[in-house]
């Protein structure tokens, strides 16, 4: 179960650096994908998100090497909570389009995803 998980949490990692550097590159197009408005500084703003995004999924893809310790993957389980939490209060505010709703769901559940894997995987300090 942990080797699945494991490589699951890897492809997550994955498409959260792919999709935060198409962030970061063409804001844009991701915004309007959310509903959002594209102000100049709501594009700016949403560039430096998806420069984060793909240092979260680099950290995230690194903290399931073998060896590494516990607490850089849990970092990156807590940023996916939070921006699920973000994208959700962006959308009550009206920010973004009801199809966020599945941006928010797949970073809570990813973030959900990183928890249980901590507490099945065992010490690694």
């Amino acid at each position: 179960m942990t080797a699945v998980m494991t490589a699951l949490l890897r492809i997550i990692g994955v498409v959260t650096v792919l999709s935060g550097a198409v962030q970061m590159i063409v804001p844009g197009f991701v915004l309007h994908l959310v509903g959002g408005q594209g102000t100049d500084a709501a594009l700016h703003f949403f560039g430096i998100v998806g420069m984060f995004m793909i240092l979260f999924g680099i950290l995230m893809v690194q903290g399931l090497r073998p060896g590494t310790p516990r607490y850089p993957l849990f970092i990156a389980g807590l940023q996916k909570l939070g921006a699920s939490g973000a994208v959700v209060l962006g959308i009550v505010k009206g920010l973004f389009a009801s199809v966020a709703w599945l941006v928010g769901g797949f970073d809570f559940l990813s973030g959900l995803l990183v928890m249980v894997y901590l507490t099945r995987s065992g010490d690694r300090s």
